[in-house]
């Protein structure tokens, strides 16, 4: 969704596709180096705000996931950090472990093998609920910072002008594929949060789709970024 904001497509993400089914999505994890002097989100915040400009943030590329909701954690916790651009997560990762930067928004599976290893210091999971496989870090709800919800997501369309019968069987299709029990631990397993089965139809996911828009889209407008 963040690439109708970030490029000039030659067809529009919100009219021009016939929606399916959000599949699921996957938190980001708001994690820093190991010997961040902070130990807790409310810490992490604290610590910006009384050293504006003075921490570094890794990210996988300009107008990547993590920038853009390192600039919304920005606006919503009135801190100011740097952005340190990088070609892919890896790299940056090397970074954070290595001390050269501060700390990381990114989505939660990057960080797997990492955690509970104390090698990178977790503060916070942007998601709604608690991941299966990291049960003992808290949700931004939980950790001081209420409704501040990003995350990868996953859907499902198809061209605009697909008849209404097709939509219906793909939909039911892609129910019952997500239902199967051996689907759902996979994803467990990669930490993709499955969307509830109320909200697996296309109206949801146009729901969704507009949303989204209407919130990164903005944001990337009021920072132009630009992405060749």
């Amino acid at each position: 969704m963040l690439t109708g904001g970030l490029y000039n497509l030659p067809f529009d993400l919100l009219k021009d596709l016939e929606p399916i089914i959000l599949i699921g999505n996957e938190p980001l994890l708001i994690v820093a180096r190991k010997d961040f002097p902070a130990d807790d989100l409310k810490g992490l915040i604290a610590w910006l705000k009384d050293h504006p400009g003075k921490a570094s943030v890794g990210i996988a590329g300009v107008g990547a996931t993590g920038h853009l909701t390192g600039i919304s954690f920005q606006k919503v916790t009135g801190t100011k950090f740097e952005f340190v651009p990088y070609r892919g997560n890896g790299p940056a990762m090397q970074d954070l472990l290595g001390g050269q930067i501060d700390f990381m928004i990114e989505p939660a599976s990057n960080f797997k093998a990492l955690l509970g290893t104390g090698n990178v210091k977790p503060f916070a999971i942007t998601g709604h609920a608690r991941l299966p496989s990291s049960p003992d870090i808290p949700t931004v709800d939980e950790a001081g910072v209420s409704g501040f919800f990003a995350s990868l997501w996953y859907g499902l369309w198809v061209p605009k002008g697909t008849h209404k019968d097709i939509i219906a069987k793909l939909n039911a299709t892609m129910t019952q594929v997500l239902f199967d029990p051996s689907v759902r631990q996979r994803f467990a397993e990669l930490g993709i949060q499955m969307t509830p089965i109320d909200q697996q139809s296309p109206e949801a996911l146009r729901a969704y789709q507009k949303a989204e828009a209407e919130r990164w889209w903005p944001i990337i407008k009021a920072a132009n970024i630009k992405v060749e």
